[in-house]
């Protein structure tokens, strides 16, 4: 167990992705809490050294966080809020964008268009956790709308999307807060703030995860019979070409003044769990977590409870057969995140760093004596499956720590 950071300041990894190609470097990015936005820099520090570095520093008043990597390349995706904040126009869950730096250039990964006609392949709010595809080739974030929050905030619904590289995007408006895009970015979710009670109806889509680079599976909120949230798991298989990404379907790509932007043509989302009679119905939003897939693709890991209200790891397949309970354990505390090998799971159990075998769930510690518990935000594996990093406070600061693991 190592400690790799020491600045008397927090240090914040993702959730994923935040390990450069060749396993050397953490990335991190500095707000003084996970729920504050208001660090300046995008940082990264060698595990061996010590070193750090400043990838990218904001200026004219914005903001930047939530940093991950390019599978195969040093690029990094991170959010960036508005330069030149004011009354009017501050950072918020509709006014963000992803940025990607490479080779010392910056460039906005989503265009941004509020002003009717709107542009496809732009967005008109904000997009969030930017994560590569396991072939680095697109990239899937979480959004919310500007556009409708004006028209009526209830309309402003939590969606998934994808930027892909079929850009660039340039909207044609002149309102100063919009702007180009290197992608083409869509919504791939489909939501509604009405949602029917006991049926497929979501009226909320987060927390998604890469199923190989064809498919996002991601939570979606149901309502049950009685009119409870009861969150479930759902999957979207993407577009195969680059004009299956620009196909429009009944409702336009880029939304209307008072309707969401869509997916498009022939995508639909399908549900995979169906646990409104469960003792304890639904996917567990706490720990919070995010679903991922192993490396091969063919099974899909979350927590839910068991039984007994203890929460657990359960896989199921992409075509929602095999559904399982993984681990019986005293209740999983954190995210959690495949090894590279497909053959393990991290995650926080007992206050310790754990490792749970995939196919029978036996569970083998670590790390202990940990002065504080590890954060439940992140528990993420190097590329090459050597080590294992997480955030620990120490000395009053939130830390970066990385272990081995010994197969």
């Amino acid at each position: 167990m190592k400690q790799i950071t020491f600045a008397s300041r927090h240090h914040q990894l993702t959730n994923t992705q935040t390990w450069t190609p060749d396993s050397q470097w953490l990335v991190f990015d500095v707000r003084p809490s996970g729920a504050s936005f208001t660090g300046e820099t995008i940082e990264r520090v060698n595990i061996h050294s010590g070193e750090t570095e400043v990838i990218y520093r904001a200026n004219d008043g914005a903001h930047v966080g939530v940093v991950t990597v390019h599978p195969q390349e040093d690029r990094y995706v991170f959010i960036h809020g508005p330069e030149n904040p004011d009354a009017s126009w501050q950072y918020d869950f509709h006014h963000r964008r992803g940025v990607v730096t490479w080779q010392g250039e910056t460039h906005n990964l989503d265009a941004m268009d509020i002003t009717p006609p709107f542009t496809p392949g732009a967005l008109r709010g904000g997009s969030h956790v930017h994560v590569y595809s396991p072939n680095g080739k697109f990239v899937s974030f979480t959004y919310n709308d500007h556009v409708l929050h004006e028209y009526d905030p209830a309309l402003d619904l939590r969606n998934v999307g994808v930027a892909a590289p079929f850009g660039p995007v340039t909207p044609s408006g002149d309102h100063p807060r919009e702007y180009s895009g290197s992608h083409w970015c869509v919504l791939i979710s489909q939501t509604t703030a009405t949602p029917q009670s006991g049926s497929d109806d979501i009226n909320r889509a987060y927390e998604e995860g890469w199923v190989g680079n064809t498919q996002l599976a991601f939570i979606g909120d149901t309502l049950s019979l009685g009119g409870e949230k009861v969150p479930e798991l759902f999957i979207i298989t993407l577009p195969k070409d680059e004009a299956g990404w620009k196909q429009a379907g009944d409702v336009p790509l880029c939304g209307t003044e008072n309707t969401m932007p869509a997916p498009p043509a022939g995508v639909f989302q399908r549900r995979l769990t169906f646990t409104h009679d469960r003792a304890y119905p639904g996917l567990v939003t706490a720990p919070r977590h995010w679903v991922r897939s192993n490396p091969q693709g063919d099974q899909i890991a979350f927590l839910m409870r068991d039984d007994t209200g203890v929460v657990q790891l359960w896989l199921i397949a992409p075509d929602g057969s095999g559904l399982r309970q993984l681990t019986h354990c005293d209740g999983i505390q954190s995210a959690f995140n495949w090894h590279p090998s497909g053959e393990w799971l991290g995650f926080v159990l007992e206050n310790r760093i754990a490792l749970c075998d995939a196919k029978n769930g036996e569970i083998r510690f670590l790390t202990a004596d940990h002065e504080n518990p590890p954060s439940g935000d992140a528990v993420v594996f190097s590329p090459d499956g050597h080590a294992v990093a997480w955030m620990q406070e120490t000395l009053g600061f939130r830390q970066l720590w990385v272990t081995h693991v010994v197969g």
